[in-house]
């Protein structure tokens, strides 16, 4: 799978800018067909830095209701948390 399609989005929360802050870890929106050694990859391509360890957890889509009150889903997605070698760094901004 090539790398711009296995990172989808940077995921910006106050949780996940703590982490990369602290502990070196970034958070990314990855494809659901992804697997570790995937996302590792495409994050050492895409920024040019080490990966030490790869954590990746899977969401369901929330249940929503419109304004008619039918019933929907948002989208699933799934989430990497990539932690990178001691001194390396990906610029967002």
């Amino acid at each position: 799978m090539q790398a711009d399609k296995v990172l989808r989005t940077v995921r910006l929360s106050e949780k996940s800018n703590k982490l990369s802050a602290e502990l070196g870890q970034y958070t990314f929106e990855v494809d659901r067909g992804a697997n570790k050694h995937q996302i590792a990859q495409a994050v050492e391509e895409t920024f040019k830095v080490t990966v030490r360890r790869v954590n990746v957890q899977n969401y369901r889509g929330k249940n929503k209701r419109s304004r008619q009150g039918r019933p929907s889903v948002g989208s699933d997605y799934k989430k990497a948390i990539v932690t990178l070698k001691a001194g390396d760094k990906i610029e967002l901004v």
